[in-house]
């Protein structure tokens, strides 16, 4: 829910984003032995793309994830010493002419 809610709030935290009329977004999160992929899908018809949304719905839904879990981690000194967000990127962007 939180990498949806972003995705559609992405002008409202991004300096020179506009509002965007979002058709869809899709949040897939995978979680593995060590490991959990977020994979966002934001779809529109407009005449920008929506890289902006679909970053930010994955950066939301893994802070997200982040704050539910880390008490599961934090060490006697108050610190994470394994838990890291890495690798957000745009792997696929598909433009079609409206």
């Amino acid at each position: 829910i939180a990498g949806i809610m972003a995705a559609k709030r992405t002008y409202e935290l991004i300096p020179m984003c506009h509002p965007i009329p979002i058709e869809n977004v899709e949040v897939d999160i995978q979680v593995n032995d060590n490991e959990i992929t977020v994979i966002s899908t934001v779809k529109t018809h407009y005449k920008t793309g929506v890289e902006m949304e679909a970053l930010t719905a994955t950066a939301t839904a893994l802070l997200t994830i982040w704050d539910m879990v880390k008490k599961y981690e934090k060490d006697q000194n108050g610190q994470y010493p394994i838990t890291q967000i890495i690798d957000i990127k745009v792997t696929n962007k598909v433009k079609l002419k409206i």
